[in-house]
């Protein structure tokens, strides 16, 4: 698999679409260990018109499924070696929020597998804006079968 993905290859393997798709672009991608992916976050954005008008920021939880995101990539080419089956959310721990994300940022999440097995993964990761952390969670999923 490439180390670096561009938006045709993303598409190919999550199964998100408009408006929950939230990775724009893989920046570095190490299969079993690593995955660095890229959301620019516009003025555009669809939850912007509510959260908040006048202020806008990016809803924690759209943060840690961004994370999400770059952490089904990961594991995709971490465990699949062909078209993936899904890859279902379990649950998170030790959720931290440290700074707002807000229009114009580049919200980058770096996500680190700690344990891949046969049907479950478990990762950790932090969301940044230039460097400086925004999120951080481990992240629990299950692996589906491969279609």
């Amino acid at each position: 698999m490439e180390t670096k993905l561009d938006i045709k290859k993303i598409l190919e393997i999550l199964p998100h679409r408009f408006p929950m798709l939230l990775i724009d672009r893989v920046l570095e991608l190490e299969p079993g260990k690593r995955i660095l992916a890229l959301k620019n976050v516009t003025i555009n954005e669809p939850f912007f018109q509510g959260h908040f008008p006048g202020t806008p920021i990016m809803p924690g939880v759209l943060i840690l499924e961004a994370m999400a995101q770059a952490g089904g990539i990961l594991t995709y080419a971490s465990a699949f070696q062909k078209k993936q089956g899904l890859i279902y959310f379990m649950g998170m721990d030790n959720v931290k929020f440290r700074k707002p994300v807000t229009a114009g940022d580049q919200l980058v999440s770096e996500m680190e597998i700690v344990r891949l097995r046969k049907k479950a993964v478990k990762m950790k990761g932090k969301a940044m804006i230039c460097g400086e952390v925004a999120a951080q969670a481990e992240f629990l999923a299950a692996l589906g079968e491969e279609s």
